[in-house]
């Protein structure tokens, strides 16, 4: 006999699947049209410059560089505002002479114009005026001998501690206050190339060694010489200060002679340069 059993209707086999109708795919929404932002647009609209407003800052762009600029400058001024009174004065005292002397400077040229432009005999007067120019520059080389109001002031230095450096700022101090022509100790002309050197007990000026008391001469405007070296921390402070221990006397003069004169070498290298004209 046969285990086989007959297919039965509506019954299926253990090994067969289950058949499972096809699934039917589910619809996706349809995107939402988007809604136009206003705030956003009013936002972006509102950083667009309009004609006025670029006008506005560019004021506004200027008036922070003046600004700036204003602040450099008073920082720049802090120095002045920061100084003493008598520093002041000697400052302003500085710059009026300096402008005297260049309108008095303006005057002469112009004179001299002048006298050339209406003079007959032009060539003549050329021949002064030269000749009067180099007695001028004989007394600034100190060639030449000079006379006129000035200062004589005399330091005198027990312990012999005075430098050459002393005398030195002595020397410009009087120069920045409009002397002229100085003599040391009557016997040294003091010009531009005048050297200093420490010789103790003394300075040597020029290859000639001075001692104590030193004799410091110059021709100048004689209230403004001895304000120079009567000047708080000054040729006069400096050398009655503790650090010299000396005296000074300073003497203002209606009527000073210098004359010490200086012996002009002759150059090694420099000569004069030919005139741009030829």
């Amino acid at each position: 006999m046969s285990n086989d059993t007959p297919d039965t209707p509506g019954r299926k086999k253990p090994d067969e699947q289950p058949v499972r109708p096809p699934e039917t795919p589910t619809p996706m929404p349809a995107p939402k049209p988007k809604t136009p932002n206003l705030a956003l647009r009013r936002l972006r609209s509102g950083f667009k410059p309009s004609r006025g407003q670029a006008i506005v800052a560019i004021v506004l762009a200027l008036v922070g560089c003046v600004a700036v600029v204003q602040v450099r400058v008073n920082r720049a001024d802090d120095g002045y505002q920061n100084a003493r009174r008598e520093d002041l004065i000697a400052i302003l005292d500085g710059l009026g002479q300096n402008t005297r002397r260049l309108e008095s400077e303006i005057a002469d040229l112009e004179a001299r114009k002048n006298t050339l432009s209406s003079s007959a005999d032009k060539a003549q007067t050329a021949r002064e005026q030269a000749e009067a120019q180099i007695r001028t520059l004989g007394i600034l080389a100190g060639t030449m001998a000079a006379v006129g109001q000035g200062v004589r002031i005399t330091l005198n230095d027990p312990q012999g501690k005075m430098t050459s450096g002393n005398l030195l700022d002595a020397i410009e101090e009087l120069r920045d206050a409009g002397a002229e022509a100085i003599q040391l100790n009557g016997s040294v002309r003091v010009v531009a190339s005048t050297d200093f050197v420490d010789d103790p007990p003394g300075i040597r000026v020029d290859g000639q060694k001075l001692t104590s008391p030193y004799v410091v001469e110059a021709i100048g405007e004689s209230h403004n010489l001895a304000e120079a070296a009567n000047f708080p921390g000054g040729l006069v402070s400096e050398v009655t200060g503790p650090q010299i221990g000396g005296t000074a006397e300073v003497n203002e003069l209606s009527s000073l002679s210098i004359t010490a004169l200086h012996a002009p070498e002759e150059h090694r290298y420099a000569r004069p340069a030919p005139s741009p004209t030829k």
